[in-house]
C-alpha cells in the first residue's frame, strides 16, 4: 500500500500518469504534504512524496494550477516516479486506498 517516504525524490519525473480526487483525500489516506504553500504562487502548491508496496518512491503534485486550492474540490495531480511502470503502480495502489 503506498505511503509516504523521506526516500530521495532523485531521477522521478512525470510519465503522463494522473489521479483525480481531492487533497483532504490525500491527506486523510496518506498524512500532511511534505511541502505544502497553498499560495497559488508556484507551479505545484503541495507535493507527497511517497513508497510503493515494493518500495519504489513516487511523488503526488498538483501542477500548474497557479491558485491556492479548496481542500475538498476535485483535482487532477500527477503521480512522478522513475517509470511510467512505477507510476502506474502508485495510481493503482492510491485508487485502492483513496
Amino acid at each position: 500500500m503506498a505511503k509516504l517516504t523521506e526516500k530521495s525524490v532523485y531521477g522521478t519525473s512525470f510519465h503522463g500518469t494522473t489521479i483525480t480526487t481531492t487533497l483532504q483525500k490525500l491527506i486523510d489516506a496518506l498524512g500532511e504534504p511534505q511541502f505544502g504553500d497553498n499560495s497559488g504562487q508556484d507551479k505545484s502548491n503541495f507535493d507527497f512524496i511517497c513508497e510503493t508496496e515494493d518500495g519504489d518512491v513516487f511523488t503526488i503534485y498538483d501542477w500548474k494550477e497557479y491558485r491556492p486550492l479548496k481542500m475538498n474540490e476535485i483535482v487532477t495531480f500527477h503521480i512522478g516516479g522513475n517509470s511510467k511502470f512505477v507510476t502506474m503502480t502508485a495510481k493503482t495502489e492510491l485508487a485502492n486506498i483513496l
